[in-house]
Order: structure tokens, then sequence, then C-alpha cells
């Protein structure tokens, strides 16, 4: 398991999807990095039920991988990390009416976030898997009439419900967040989740729960963050930061404590 995180962890995803952020505009054309430098703080907007991306921990403090990354970044740039959390079916509405400097929560790419949103350079590779509690159902093709639950706005619901795995169930049961899909599986309530490979093995690892994972998934991907059009600067600045946070070693020092050596 942890030479899966960490092969994911190691994968430096910036020569895919160079058509998601094509924007070459002049970064001095606008404010949106001296804006947070004056703020003093960088608000970052999540779901904060998303492990192992962004979530609460006992003590109800938002931990995870991305809030490592976000934590050292903010300090490079010298401001302070505000960690907002938001509905992540309205997340291009919040981020458009200044409540949140950007998206950052295991975000999936997809054409649609690409003409929304001024993505950074990907930055880790995913992928979109079913996981069931009950062993007979290990084959995609057994899903067929059972009901699959999703996280309600995400990548998934759209994949999902645009595939023949989508079309082919009884019932696609959308949830507000993934642990809460997780759960209803537990007690019975759907026969499968379709999620991120990523959330789906972490959860399955520190819940000890012996929940399959179907070896066909519907997709790759991969996961970005998100800022509004305008904040070309801002973008740039996180972009850099992030490179160079690679480039020293500081990066994978983050992964290896959340998805192992």
């Amino acid at each position: 398991m942890k030479k899966f995180f960490a092969s994911i962890a190691a994968i430096a995803c910036c020569a895919m999807f160079m058509g998601c952020n094509d924007q070459k505009s002049d970064s001095k054309a606008d404010e949106s990095l001296n804006k947070v430098k004056a703020a003093g703080e960088f608000v970052l907007g999540l779901d904060d039920s998303f492990p192992p991306m962004g979530f609460r921990d006992k003590d109800n403090n938002i931990i995870g991988f991305d809030i490592d990354l976000a934590n050292e970044v903010c300090t490079r740039l010298g401001v302070k990390l505000k960690t907002q959390p938001i509905s992540w079916d309205a997340k291009e509405q919040e981020l458009n009416t200044g409540k949140i400097d950007c998206i950052w929560n295991g975000m999936s790419v997809d054409p649609a976030r690409a003409a929304a949103m001024n993505l950074s350079d990907p930055y880790l590779q995913n992928r979109m898997i079913f996981t069931v509690k009950d062993k007979s159902l290990s084959k995609l093709e057994a899903l067929k009439g059972k009901k699959i639950a999703v996280q309600n706005g995400s990548t998934a619901q759209k994949l999902l419900d645009e595939s023949e795995a989508g079309k082919a169930a009884k019932e696609i049961v959308p949830f507000d967040d993934n642990q809460t899909a997780l759960m209803d599986l537990d007690k019975g309530g759907v026969d499968a989740v379709f999620l991120d490979e990523i959330v789906a093995k972490y959860w399955i690892v520190t819940n000890a729960k012996d929940y399959v994972v179907l070896e066909e998934g519907l997709s790759d991907e991969v996961y970005a963050i998100g800022f509004r059009k305008k904040d070309q600067a801002l973008r740039d600045a996180v972009n850099e930061t992030i490179k160079a946070m690679k480039a020293d070693g500081k990066f994978d020092e983050i992964s290896a404590k959340w998805f192992g050596k």
C-alpha cells in the first residue's frame, strides 16, 4: 500500500494537461499576489472531509497532505494560511465572489474546470475507482443494477453519470462528501462508492476495513489548484513555489509523511 501511494506522490505531472492553463498574461498586470501579501494571509477553500488531502483530526483541526503543502508555500511567500471550508458543489461561486483565494483540495482537472478557473500545473496523479464491501461485487460487471454512491458536484459524479457503469446502475446516490458515502457503504445503504483511489485506499487503511478496490476504474486524472481567471500573479507565485519544493526535496518529505516511502 505504501509503495502504491509513494509512486503516486512521486509523479511530477507538469507535462500532462498543459492545455489546462495556457494563459500567458503578464503577471504584473494584476494585483492578486500583492493583495494576498498585503492581507498577510492566503485563504484556501476546501472540502474539510476529504482525507488525506484536507480533513479534520480528532481535535477538529484541519490537516492533510494539501494543507501541509499549502502551509509550506505560505511560509515561503511570507503569509499565513487560512483554511476555509466550503460547499464543494458551490466551489466556483465561492472563488469568484472573493471569499477564498484558491481551491486546493485534491481537485481533479477536467475541461469544465480548466475553462472556469486559472489552474496550476498538475501536482499529483490519481485514478477514479469503485470500492465495495461485498467481495462478490469485485468485478465492474457485478455492479449492474446496484446502488452506487458518489460525491455531489465532483468530477466523479459527472464521469459516473456519463459512463456505462452509471447507466447500468439501479441508482446513483449523491452525498455531500466521500466519507459520508463510505460510511453508508459500511452500513449497507449502497453497494459501491465511486471516488478517488487515493481517498479510498487511505480511508480503507486508516479505518481497517476489508474492502475491495475494483481493478476496473473509469479514468486516470490529475490534481491541480484553482485560482480566479484574472489572478495570474498569485497562480504563478504558488506554482513556482511548488516547483522549488519539488527541487529541494520538501515536496517529497511531505509526500512521505502522508503516503509512505
